[in-house]
């Protein structure tokens, strides 16, 4: 089957069970990408695995949107092995309160994912067995891929211009 094909069908059995919670579809580069709400992700991270056998969950991550209303997406990636496609789910959360439901209760192996996606990012997976740090020191007060710093340190002197001729 055409991947396109492909995923119209996915986005047409999604709209059915879910209506309205499956919102700003798109297909870049041919990936199905979506977006949904935390308050469904578990019954449509199920639905997708059950139902239309997406049974590899490839990866969890985030992305800090700063000075934006929604703050942080929750970006996951399943695989259907069998037909061959790919889908990515975003779910926004609030920066003030970035808390989601764990995806271990549907796969076992998000465990790792989301506590890499808490260490980096600061995302709290409600329910999850084992919720800590996983690759950076216990007594570390940020996490460090949130964009609340700046870039470089403003007062280093071997980044001036007059030092380059500019």
């Amino acid at each position: 089957m055409e991947e396109t094909t492909l995923n119209n069908n996915i986005h047409v059995k999604l709209t059915e069970k879910f209506g309205e919670k499956v919102t700003a579809v798109s297909e870049p580069y041919g990936l199905l990408t979506f977006v949904t709400y935390k308050d469904v992700i578990i019954n449509v991270l199920s639905h997708l695995k059950e139902e239309l056998k997406f049974n590899f969950l490839t990866d969890i991550t985030a992305v800090h949107y700063p000075g934006k209303d929604h703050g942080i997406a929750v970006v996951y990636h399943l695989h259907n092995m069998v037909e061959k496609v790919r889908v990515r789910i975003k779910v926004f959360i609030s920066e003030q309160n970035p808390t989601i439901p764990t995806a271990t209760t549907v796969w076992k192996g998000a465990n790792w994912m989301e506590r890499e996606t808490y260490d980096l990012f600061g995302v709290k997976f409600e329910g999850h067995p084992d919720l800590r740090r996983i690759l950076n020191m216990d007594d570390l007060g940020v996490h460090p891929m949130l964009k609340q710093y700046p870039l470089e340190d403003p007062n280093r002197v071997d980044k001036k211009d007059e030092f380059f001729g500019r």
